[in-house]
């Protein structure tokens, strides 16, 4: 059995039941494949969340990307414009990231669902490509030291949002789609030129001056 239909096969169990299988066995099983067939695949079921939600954020991604406004967008549009994708995929699997993120969060309340590993890990890589891009084009202020920890605070969004999301029982998620556009806008308030900024252009012209 391929791999994308086993993983197909998975998601509309946890669809129909609202639960993971109970055993790899009884799902392989139920597949008419060996057990063996499926761990020639995949380790356990938290692999396949794990790797949904990659899917899920790289499909964001591409549909975002495929705009044909998306090459003059700034930073911050791109931001937008894979935010508002990445929900509406989410909205078509409601039940599976409340059942994933809702797991996660009711064991470890405090911290960061692991089956997100390896969608934040990735996100992280497509945030660092937006802020180069306005460091270029002077959208992101240029920081030593401090722009080091800028995917710290788009990555601390990322998990808000989500959560949020969760949590919305808002029609049609409106009050998530209000969730993003005022962290997006916070997020690049804090990372573009601002007084902080001014003052430290200020205080190096007086140090140029005196020395």
């Amino acid at each position: 059995m391929e791999p994308t239909l086993l993983k197909s096969a998975y998601l509309d169990y946890l669809r129909r039941h609202g639960h993971a299988p109970k055993t790899v066995f009884a799902f392989a099983d139920a597949q008419g494949i060996t057990e063996g067939e499926f761990y020639r695949h995949y380790a356990s079921f938290a692999v396949i969340d794990r790797e949904t939600w990659a899917d899920f954020g790289r499909e964001a991604r591409d549909q975002a990307a495929q705009e044909p406004a998306w090459q003059g967008y700034g930073a911050r549009e791109k931001l937008l414009a894979f935010y508002y994708t990445l929900l509406e995929i989410l909205k078509n699997n409601r039940s599976f990231v409340l059942l994933t993120l809702g797991r996660s969060q009711r064991r470890q309340p405090a911290l960061v669902p692991k089956v997100l590993n390896q969608f934040e890990s990735e996100f992280k890589g497509f945030v660092q490509e937006l802020l180069h891009e306005g460091r270029a084009t002077g959208e992101v202020a240029s920081r030593p030291f401090l722009q080091d920890g800028y995917g710290r605070i788009f990555l601390r969004q990322l998990q808000f949002i989500l959560l949020f999301f969760v949590r919305d029982e808002s029609a049609n998620f409106e009050r998530t789609d209000a969730a993003v556009e005022k962290a997006v806008t916070l997020s690049f308030d804090l990372v573009g030129r601002n007084t902080f900024d001014s003052a430290l252009d200020f205080g190096r012209f007086l140090l140029h001056k005196h020395s």
